[in-house]
């Protein structure tokens, strides 16, 4: 086993992979983990683009990488909390962004002249008001990203199996952590 508990991604290019303490995956040698990490998820990007996107590929893509230890459960979970917060914040910038670009008709110097400064209130009106949007109805994917985690479950044959999951829920409450509290386990 790689020792991965969960991989929090869904946002822009930004992508956490979070290993168990316990794992020593090519013997916890940092650079060897983070350059086969970065090449399996760039292959596995490309190889899957067109089961999950409309349009060609058009350049090839590229990730960096780093490994950080975080040395406490919280300061993991706070980690995780802020990438969602992260990505929430990115989402509702770029759903204005393009709301006023591909529906307003403003170039695309204008729309970020118009929200340069803006609160995330502001924002929420602006796309109520003038697009008839509201925000908090848009699929929790773009509003939270994904949260991809393994859970043991058992078969028909009551032979236990390791199943993927793709989550796009609140991970900054407790909730979430109290019914995954194997994902802390580090």
């Amino acid at each position: 086993s790689s020792g991965i508990n969960a991989e929090y991604g869904g946002q822009s290019d930004e992508y956490s992979f979070v290993f168990k303490r316990s794992s020593n995956l090519y013997g916890r040698r940092a650079s060897k983990i983070i350059s086969t990490v970065c090449s399996m998820f760039t292959s596995h990007y490309v190889f899957h683009w067109n089961a999950h996107m409309e349009t060609e590929l058009k350049y090839p893509p590229s990730f960096d990488g780093r490994v950080v230890l975080y040395p406490t459960e919280r300061d993991l979970r706070n980690y995780l909390n802020w990438r969602q917060a992260d990505c929430h914040i990115n989402n509702l910038y770029n759903t204005c962004f393009w709301a006023l670009v591909q529906e307003g008709d403003l170039s695309t110097t204008e729309a970020e002249k118009q929200l340069n400064g803006t609160l995330s209130s502001e924002k929420n009106e602006l796309l109520f008001s003038k697009f008839g949007v509201n925000y908090n109805n848009l699929p929790e994917s773009f509003r939270k990203g994904s949260t991809i985690l393994w859970e043991e479950t058992v078969d028909i044959n009551k032979r236990k199996r390791k199943t993927m999951q793709v989550l796009s829920c609140d991970i900054i409450g407790d909730q979430f952590w109290d019914d995954h509290p194997h994902l802390l386990e580090l």
